[in-house]
């Protein structure tokens, strides 16, 4: 892969399921740097997208991850090239402690970034005799991330992580993940458009299964009219340069 080559390609996807065709044709690119934006409304094909990169449905067409042909990897392949997931429901094992979470996602032969996670999230080495059931939803959040943080990524997929949040973690969750963008690209899947708008670069829409948008953020966000036409949102709802919190 070379410096000017995205970090996936995604061409022509397309992803039946119980004979509904999900997505239809997809095509889009993640650079190798900083964050890019999934949007789109409720039940337009983000997820799905995300499970077509990662695998976890059948699809049609290209997945090009580093320069590599995915397409027909299986799930366990694609995460071994260094894609993390932190999926929407979190996922956190609620009868096990905050240590024990981490523990359980130490990847053999890795060397745990123990260092890096208590950065980003002290409240989980505060809390790591902490049964996670007994965390709030932003604390389980934070360990969701800091899982899939501990071991090497060369991708690190995040879907929806301010769902039901208060506005105030939810500006955690921004500089937590504008901070790992830093060390690694994010592809970020999210309807919280103040979260998009203060940390990510780039922005793809889908819509019915299709891209229908790609650019700059806040070219499109700047755009009140096309962000309304794409996202469903008011004019009134497209939020301020750097505003934290907001839900789309």
């Amino acid at each position: 892969m070379t410096a000017a080559e995205p970090l996936v390609d995604v061409a022509d996807v397309h992803v039946w399921i119980e004979g509904s065709h999900i997505l239809q044709g997809v095509s889009f690119t993640v650079a190798d740097h900083g964050v890019t934006s999934l949007l789109g409304r409720n039940g337009v094909g983000k997820t799905t997208t995300v499970k077509a990169i990662l695998g976890l449905v059948p699809r049609t067409g290209r997945i090009v991850f580093a320069g590599r042909d995915i397409t027909a990897d299986p799930t366990h392949a694609i995460a071994a090239m260094g894609i993390g997931y932190v999926p929407e429901d979190r996922g956190v094992f609620a009868g096990l402690t905050v240590a024990e979470n981490l523990r359980l996602a130490e990847r053999r032969g890795h060397t745990p970034r123990y260092d890096l996670v208590h950065d980003l999230f002290p409240e989980l080495a505060r809390r790591a005799n902490q049964p996670a059931g007994t965390l709030s939803g932003g604390q389980q959040q934070m360990l969701a991330i800091g899982r899939v943080l501990l071991n090497d990524n060369r991708l690190l997929i995040v879907d929806e992580p301010t769902k039901g949040l208060a506005p105030r973690v939810v500006a955690e969750v921004a500089d937590a993940v504008a901070r790992i963008a830093e060390e690694v690209p994010v592809l970020l899947v999210e309807q919280n458009l103040a979260l998009v708008r203060r940390v990510a670069g780039q922005a793809v829409v889908v819509d019915a299964g299709r891209v229908v948008h790609t650019g700059n953020v806040l070219d499109l966000l700047d755009d009140a009219e096309r962000t309304r036409e794409l996202l469903g949102v008011s004019k009134t709802s497209v939020p301020a340069h750097g505003q934290p919190g907001g839900a789309a």
